[in-house]
């Protein structure tokens, strides 16, 4: 046994401050967890300030120093890292896990490098046992598990997947994190030095090596969706979680069927003005300017508890047969909600006594699983109809 359930690796930033802040609150007992980062001292301050015990343990560890990760990953069961963005300053990390067959959950929305992490380390994770899951915060945990969700209700509703849905955000309070800001430039510059990574950037089957599936909507351009009989445009998340959502369709066996087709789009408006809005949305960039959010800065508490959102995923049979989920959080997605999620998704990991080592999403890996911990402890919903 490892001597933490749990380290929480960045837990001096904003967002990791707030995944401490959940253990401590929810957990005041039963869980293992230490808190790690660069600075003993700002340690310190974070462990004061979310009202930790005073004896919640402290690691040292810095990405640029793989002897001090692989000191902190051999002590726990599973890490959480909000370190990013994860390009820069995440790949040794993983390396040590898969090799000391240590899980791993991250907040990743960066498509190359987690192809790049699954090329170098899939072999070795399956071999030791590690378990190692990206995109465990709002990308892309409720559209994962919102598809997962749906096409189970299909299959026992009509005895087959779903062939086509659609994900539909059809409401959104709260601001994106600065880390995801400064991911997609991470990402961004990556992509002006290496022409591989746009492939990867633009291909809705990046994340699912040997496996190429139906054509896909690109979801580039604003269009009126005669499902809904509403305007729908771009959304800005979609890149990542649709890779996220075919991966998982692969790793459980092509689940959804080998012609699965899936987009994701917000949702505008209906007539003329929903057309006027979709087409301001694909205008609008949520990272520009000087509101952009930094790394390490975010919204107040009042904020973040004043935030949710809304998903609908529509199932459409090939009968014509419409099936619906949806899911809610009831916290602003971007922090309030994914430090749940990602604390969550830690300790289903900590909890589940497989040895399918290997890399992951958060849907193939804990399933129904993660999704009923999530209503319990993380203020999400899924509801069928």
């Amino acid at each position: 046994m490892r001597e933490f359930d749990v380290v929480i690796y960045g837990a001096t930033g904003f967002t990791g401050r707030l995944v401490a802040e959940h253990l401590a609150q929810t957990y005041p007992t039963g869980v293992r967890w230490a808190m790690a980062g660069r600075s003993p001292g700002k340690l310190e301050e974070v462990r004061a300030l979310i009202g930790a015990p005073a004896d919640t343990p402290l690691i040292t560890a810095d990405s640029d120093d793989p002897a001090s990760l692989r000191a902190m990953v051999e002590r726990a069961t599973v890490v959480i890292t909000t370190v990013g963005p994860y390009q820069l300053y995440g790949s040794a990390l993983v390396a040590a896990c898969a090799a000391t067959g240590t899980g791993y959950v991250d907040l990743c929305g960066e498509p190359a490098w987690m192809r790049h992490m699954i090329d170098a380390h899939e072999a070795e994770a399956r071999r030791t046992g590690a378990r190692i899951v990206f995109s465990c915060g709002f990308d892309s945990i409720p559209f994962d598990l919102g598809v997962l969700t749906l096409q189970e209700a299909a299959k026992a509703r009509y005895g087959r997947p779903a062939p086509r849905v659609k994900g539909r955000v059809r409401s959104m309070q709260g601001t994106f994190s600065g880390g995801t800001a400064a991911s997609l430039k991470a990402t961004l510059a990556a992509a002006a030095r290496d022409p591989a990574i746009v492939r990867l950037l633009t291909s809705p089957f990046a994340l699912t090596p040997g496996f190429t599936g139906a054509h896909q909507p690109t979801g580039l351009i604003p269009e009126y969706d005669a499902t809904l009989q509403a305007w729908v445009a771009p959304f800005v998340m979609a890149p990542i979680n649709t890779k996220n959502v075919h991966r998982t369709n692969v790793l459980l066996g092509e689940a959804y069927g080998a012609d699965f087709v899936y987009d994701e789009m917000m949702v505008a408006g209906l007539g003329d003005i929903g057309k006027a809005a979709a087409e301001a949305i694909a205008r609008f960039n949520p990272f520009a300017g000087d509101k952009a959010p930094k790394p390490g800065e975010g919204p107040s508490k009042a904020e973040r508890d004043a935030g949710h959102y809304d998903i609908l995923f529509v199932g459409i049979m090939p009968d014509g047969s419409r099936i619906d989920t949806v899911v809610t959080g009831d916290r602003d997605p971007g922090y309030g909600s994914t430090s749940k999620m990602i604390a969550e998704t830690a300790l289903c990991l900590v909890e589940d006594d497989t040895t399918r080592g290997g890399i992951w999403t958060p849907g193939a890996l804990l399933g129904a699983t993660l999704r009923d911990r999530l209503i319990a402890k993380a203020g999400l919903g899924f509801v069928t109809s």
